[in-house]
């Protein structure tokens, strides 16, 4: 007999996103999925769930109240218990710029949300986790 007891532990999403009616389209796909999820509605609460909940991974809007994704981003990077934390950077701004800066402060992956569909982005987040 085997002591090794099985894995139940569910890998853990946190989407900081301030449409309500996205994130929850968001969290309902990604619990039918088998994850834990969690929704910060804007930036400080990202960073302040982030810390004490440690996702496995974050889905991280830019344009957020209190505090844009980018400094959040910057925030995550800089604590050393965050900071291997994989975030993807979704927004509606098609904008280059914006994604290579995001890559260079240290963004898993930058996607712009129209150009995606919920089941393409679980499946970016499972290649990822």
């Amino acid at each position: 007999m085997s002591n090794t007891k099985p894995i139940d532990t569910k890998k853990k999403i946190l989407i900081v996103e301030d449409d309500v009616y996205l994130a929850d389209v968001y969290r309902t796909k990604f619990e039918k999925e088998g994850y834990e999820v969690k929704v910060s509605s804007d930036g400080e609460s990202g960073v302040k769930t982030t810390i004490e909940w440690k996702p496995d991974i974050i889905l991280l809007d830019i344009m957020l109240p209190k505090m844009d994704g980018f400094d959040v981003l910057e925030e995550l990077k800089n604590h050393a218990e965050t900071k291997n934390i994989p975030v993807i950077m979704w927004t509606n701004k098609s904008d280059s710029t914006e994604a290579e800066r995001a890559k260079k402060m240290g963004a898993t992956e930058y996607l712009v949300k129209v150009y995606h569909t919920p089941t393409e982005i679980a499946d970016k987040i499972k290649n990822h986790l």
